[in-house]
């Protein structure tokens, strides 16, 4: 049985932990609303960005983030495309925008 939140609670709940800090984020596409997977925009405020995408273990419980667009920050017309071409390909997918100089993605899981 899987017993994950589903994504909008999921991600409300990462939000508000995120505002209480100081941090803006910002749902900028909402996806299926229970098990829609997730996509950060990480706008590191000096017009870079980077791209993380949820993904999850061979065993389908630990969660990682996978560097959609590569390692170094990228600017936003190359996030944006990257973004779109994963909006074909599932239209589900949930797009939150991160505000964060340091590049930090105040989500659960490290970044590979």
């Amino acid at each position: 049985m899987d017993d994950r939140l589903p994504t909008h609670l999921w991600v409300s709940a990462h939000i508000r932990t995120a505002d209480a800090q100081g941090v803006a984020m910002t749902v900028v596409r909402k996806g299926d609303p229970s098990r829609g997977t997730v996509i950060l925009k990480i706008n590191r405020l000096d017009r870079t960005f980077s791209v993380l995408v949820q993904t999850r273990e061979a065993d389908g419980e630990r969660l990682f983030w996978a560097r959609g667009t590569g390692a170094d920050p990228v600017p936003e017309a190359d996030a944006d495309a990257y973004i779109a071409r994963q909006l074909r390909y599932d239209p589900d997918v949930w797009v939150i925008e991160v505000e964060d100089r340091q590049g930090r993605h105040w989500f659960d899981g490290p970044v590979r």
